[in-house]
């Protein structure tokens, strides 16, 4: 690969994940602050990212791989996703916002696999390749981070109170049209199948490979990845606003420690997945969402800080040591036949269904535990730290596959 390709390439990530990390990370406070939404809409507006997860694997696989090159499409739906962000910062009431924001998310969830797809093509060895590329993306993601908290000063007290937040989904709505325009300068990427041939909804699915939930422990882990999802919404719906409610100093910034974090424990993955095994791994996974819950629950942004930044920090071992061990986990039960259909259907029961159910979950938590519009923070993270210690008790007495790919 040239240097003029990487740069592309390593821009393209860049953006793409800014653009995510820009309005997605304060969307709750937003929510709460500017829309004076109750948890059952603020729950609503996040399961939005679902149902484009849901809906994406037809865009892809009805017209990115059959009829169009995948960096036009990157820039068309980047050019329509910041028209939509820029209504989304002019709306006023939620019921405006809400289908700007469920519009883009249909748009936006196709678009990381775009990107993934553009990259691949310009790779002789995506294996050794595609981490020095996909890095930009986590760069991005914290930079707007850093941005928000730091440069801009949009979730301090004051300016929150202000409705200074709105101002996120503007900015992300400049770096959006600006991969839009700039999709259309990436490297050519034809689509990979121009048959006339009928292509099957399960297929596009993944729903091929629901005969490996034939296998017990396939099925069990499957039913976990599913339900260990409900916790994760509740970080993604309501840690911003938690740490901004309390009174924490730049929250969005100190959020990016997950990420960095992310980065470190994914290189951690290699040597721990080798030395214990899937089982191990994933355990520790589950385990880390319980103590970092519990960590919110009983932490405050005062002596006890460090309890909710240690909370943050344990992002890598939550998102790594579950998702990403899954998906090595899933690759090596599948096969080369069921391959690609396995994580299609991995990431439709996580990102989709279990993500879906997730969001309503902890906007109804939410709403229940808030009284004169004050939450009970400690009820709020402490039923997701109990949900996610069910799911480990119920993997680790249930799941006990001894076969050689856990150590693969």
């Amino acid at each position: 690969m040239n240097s003029t390709t990487r740069f592309k390439l390593s821009f393209m990530m860049f953006l793409e994940f800014f653009i995510w990390g820009g309005w997605f990370v304060t969307l709750g406070t937003f929510l709460d602050k500017n829309l004076s939404a109750s948890g059952p809409e603020i729950g609503s507006v996040f399961s939005t990212q679902s149902w484009g997860a849901i809906i994406a694997p037809f865009i892809i696989g009805l017209i990115a791989d059959r009829y169009f090159n995948a960096e036009k499409i990157l820039g068309i739906l980047h050019i329509a996703g910041a028209i939509l962000m820029y209504q989304m910062y002019r709306a006023t009431d939620i019921s405006v916002f809400y289908p700007y924001v469920f519009v883009y998310m249909v748009l936006y969830m196709p678009t990381l696999a775009l990107v993934n797809s553009v990259s691949f093509n310009q790779m002789g060895d995506p294996e050794k390749e595609f981490s020095n590329i996909r890095i930009w993306g986590t760069i991005g993601w914290i930079l707007a981070g850093v941005l928000i908290s730091y440069f801009f000063h949009w979730d301090s007290q004051e300016a929150t109170a202000n409705g200074a937040l709105k101002n996120t989904f503007l900015m992300s709505a400049v770096a959006s049209l600006s991969l839009g325009i700039f999709s259309f300068l990436l490297p050519k990427t034809p689509p990979k199948n121009k048959s006339t041939e009928k292509i099957k909804v399960s297929e596009i699915l993944g729903l091929d490979a629901l005969k490996l939930l034939k296998d017990k422990n396939f099925l069990i882990f499957f039913i976990s990845s599913i339900l260990i999802c409900i916790p994760l919404a509740f970080y993604y719906q309501n840690a911003n606003l938690f740490l901004s409610k309390i009174g924490m100093d730049n929250p969005t910034g100190k959020m990016t420690i997950g990420q960095v974090s992310e980065v470190l424990f994914l290189l951690a993955i290699p040597v721990f997945f080798k030395k214990f095994g899937f089982k191990k791994t994933i355990l520790v996974g589950m385990l880390a969402w319980t103590v970092r819950y519990l960590l919110f629950a009983f932490g405050n942004a005062g002596e006890l800080s460090f309890m909710l930044l240690l909370g943050i920090a344990l992002h890598g071992i939550c998102y790594d040591f579950f998702f990403v061990s899954g998906q090595i986990y899933t690759n090596s039960k599948a096969g080369d036949k069921f391959k690609s259909s396995a994580q299609g259907l991995i990431t439709l029961a996580t990102y989709g269904v279990g993500m879906l159910i997730g969001f309503i979950v902890a906007g109804q938590i939410t709403e229940m535990y808030k009284v004169n519009g004050i939450e009970d923070w400690k009820m709020i993270w402490s039923i997701p730290a109990g949900i996610a210690f069910v799911v480990f008790l119920l993997f680790s007495l249930l799941f006990n596959d001894k076969t050689k790919t856990e150590s693969n």
